[in-house]
């Protein structure tokens, strides 16, 4: 039997700069990117939505992310996706799904400052 894979491409807007947290000899980039689909309703109307994904970079990829992942820029994140919990300060259960990024590719031209 084959393995299977877990594998995501998202090819979307940055929602927020990227939050960065350094440890010992690693760091950690956080950040969202909404990625835009559009359709067409059962009246002919066009529908448009936004999804949102969670996406963490470690190591090199935090550092690229620091350097050049500005709010709005357009960029391909390839992952894969993971699901974690948490109990919060005030006791409740979180859940979570987020993309493990694995590589970063920037679209749209030169990097903005």
């Amino acid at each position: 039997m084959k393995s299977m894979q877990n594998k995501v491409q998202l090819i979307g807007n940055l929602g927020n700069n990227p939050e960065v947290k350094e440890f010992d000899k690693n760091r950690v980039a956080n950040f969202t990117i909404a990625t835009n689909e559009s359709y067409k309703d059962k009246n002919g109307k066009k529908v448009e939505e936004t999804q949102w994904h969670n996406i963490v970079a470690w190591g090199n990829l935090a550092l690229l992310a620091q350097n050049y992942l500005h709010k709005g820029k357009k960029v391909v994140v390839e992952g894969k996706l993971r699901y974690r919990t948490f109990d919060g300060k005030d006791g409740v259960k979180h859940y979570v799904t987020e993309i493990l990024a694995q590589d970063i590719l920037l679209l749209g031209g030169a990097a903005q400052s």
